[in-house]
């Protein structure tokens, strides 16, 4: 089969189109022949290397797949060659005690296709059965590959870790991104007044057509005394934040008194001050948040079904143009995902 593999961390120049053997599966998994794959800001990071972690090479990077089944293996009953299908990305041991009670994305062994294994730059990927869900009829491959990462991970955020309710304030960070436009919708949803930063015009109309209230250009604006001023000095409840450094110190001053940030990146660095005086005097509270369970999948599925959520897609490339689908990303080009097709 085609994959594109990395065969060293570095630039978009190590993203090479190769012959690959075709994935064997197991008896609980399944063969899927790849209609799509969307990007994450994690296919960049694993691509230039972490500190700490060894990835397997030639590695084939892509977690968000929709596709068709082509094969299963003997143990396999809830799907079937020929199903269009999406899978959940996240891979847990399912006998802990996290993954007994619906918390796997907690557990100690959690993983996510494309991670440490092998995913979706390519022609075919295997994944367990209990990854495979059906792939919504009224969705593309395209736009179904688009939801999975950033819909689970933004639905964990703003429902399990700081329970958004219905007439609060949310500032979501980056409306172009693909986590940030589905906090945006989702906030909608559960009935906040959202506030969207974004770098450029056309980028805070798009963030309005997904239900913004109010849009902040933070090249040109300060969003803190934006916030502010919107607010009538009082802050948001919540902020959504995945940006990391660049953000940090101003998102927790753009809180109320009781408000809550919740982050799940660090795409502009991994450190940010705190004042330890504004934790306790406001009562403010952080939320740490990564990925989230599978039954989370399923219930923003049946949001998408019903047209109240959608993916949003900016460009579609084949495959061997990865390297330019990772530029996209680097210098965040695009609103919404960026996707590769066999």
């Amino acid at each position: 089969m085609k994959a594109v593999v990395i065969r060293e961390h570095g630039s978009e120049d190590v993203l090479e189109l190769v012959d690959f053997p075709e994935p064997e599966i197991a008896d609980n998994e399944v063969l899927v022949r790849v209609k799509a794959c969307a990007l994450n800001h994690l296919d960049v990071w694993v691509r230039g290397g972490l500190p700490g972690v060894e990835f397997p090479m030639p590695h084939i990077l892509g977690s968000d797949i929709s596709g068709v089944i082509e094969k299963v293996g003997s143990l396999v009953k809830n799907t079937s060659p020929g199903d269009e299908v999406l899978l959940s990305p996240g891979l847990s041991c399912w006998h802990c005690h996290y993954c007994a009670s619906g918390r796997d994305n907690l557990c100690p062994h959690y993983d996510i296709i494309g991670y440490r294994s092998n995913g979706g730059y390519a022609e075919f990927v295997k994944a367990p059965s209990f990854n495979v869900l059906p792939k919504p009829k009224n969705l593309s491959f395209e736009e179904a590959s688009s939801l999975p990462l950033v819909f689970v991970t933004a639905w964990h955020m703003l429902t399990e870790r700081v329970a958004l309710k219905p007439g609060e304030t949310l500032l979501v960070h980056a409306a172009g991104s693909g986590v940030g436009s589905a906090a945006i919708q989702m906030g909608k949803l559960l009935g906040a007044r959202v506030f969207a930063t974004a770098g450029s015009a056309e980028k805070l109309e798009k963030a309005k057509s997904l239900g913004a209230d109010e849009v902040i250009n933070y090249i040109e604006q300060d969003f803190l005394n934006e916030v502010k001023r919107l607010t009538g000095k009082r802050g948001v409840d919540v902020v959504f934040e995945h940006t990391g450094e660049f953000t940090w110190e101003k998102s927790l001053r753009s809180l109320a008194r009781g408000g809550r940030l919740v982050t799940c990146g660090a795409t502009s660095g991994p450190k940010g001050n705190l004042d330890i005086r504004l934790l306790f005097a406001r009562q403010i509270s952080l939320h740490g948040s990564y990925m989230g369970s599978k039954h989370e999948l399923v219930q923003t599925l049946k949001f998408v079904e019903e047209g109240r959520l959608k993916p949003v897609v900016d460009r579609v490339l084949p495959l061997e143009k990865a390297a330019d689908a990772h530029r996209a990303i680097r210098e965040r080009a695009q609103f919404g995902k960026v996707v590769l097709t066999p």
